[in-house]
């Protein structure tokens, strides 16, 4: 892996046309328990930032906290955007038989005060680019969405398009979540 955050997503080719005409009613519990995971990361997050700032390290749970958050969300992002068929975990564990699979390295021995510190500048181009390719991935969850109940399949193209957005989109978050100060690679 390269990069710190590596994202890979399996292609089925068939797919369920009942769970993807109902998928925005089938993801309802998972946005309510994305809710409460989301507040108690921010708060980590916030809590992870002074320790940064002030120590230049990460403390060990708020990582593994933190990146479980990620996993989780991007699960999640991968689901209710019609990349997988599979219902996600209520968790951010690492699970390999997961269709949707995010692995984080391990926290660097040290990270740059000055990054954490104006982190949210230092991201900003990152954040363009995740935008936009947030508009791309509605465009082809709408397409998917109308192919996949129709047909019953999933046309490699648009998964793969998908994945290359959701990839960025993870790389980008993670950048924001301080689990890296890398730029994510647009490849």
């Amino acid at each position: 892996m390269s990069y710190p955050v590596g994202f890979e997503m399996d292609y089925v080719k068939r797919r369920s046309r009942l769970s993807t005409f109902f998928r925005w009613l089938l993801v309802i519990p998972h946005l309510l328990f994305a809710c409460v995971y989301g507040i108690a990361g921010y708060v980590a997050l916030v809590v992870a930032w002074f320790a940064l700032l002030i120590t230049g390290r990460w403390p060990g749970g708020l990582y593994q906290f933190i990146g479980g958050f990620l996993r989780y969300i991007t699960r999640l992002s991968a689901y209710m955007y019609l990349g997988v068929d599979r219902y996600p975990p209520f968790s951010g564990g690492d699970d390999p038989s997961y269709p949707v699979r995010v692995e984080i390295a391990p926290p660097l021995a040290r990270y740059s005060r000055l990054k954490v510190l104006f982190r949210g500048f230092h991201a900003i181009l990152a954040y363009v680019i995740r935008y936009a390719l947030g508009i791309v991935i509605s465009f082809v969850t709408l397409i998917s969405w109308f192919v996949i109940v129709i047909t019953g399949r999933q046309p490699e193209t648009l998964q793969d398009a998908l994945a290359f957005s959701l990839r960025y989109t993870t790389r980008a978050d993670a950048l924001m979540l301080l689990i890296t100060e890398t730029y994510p690679p647009l490849s």
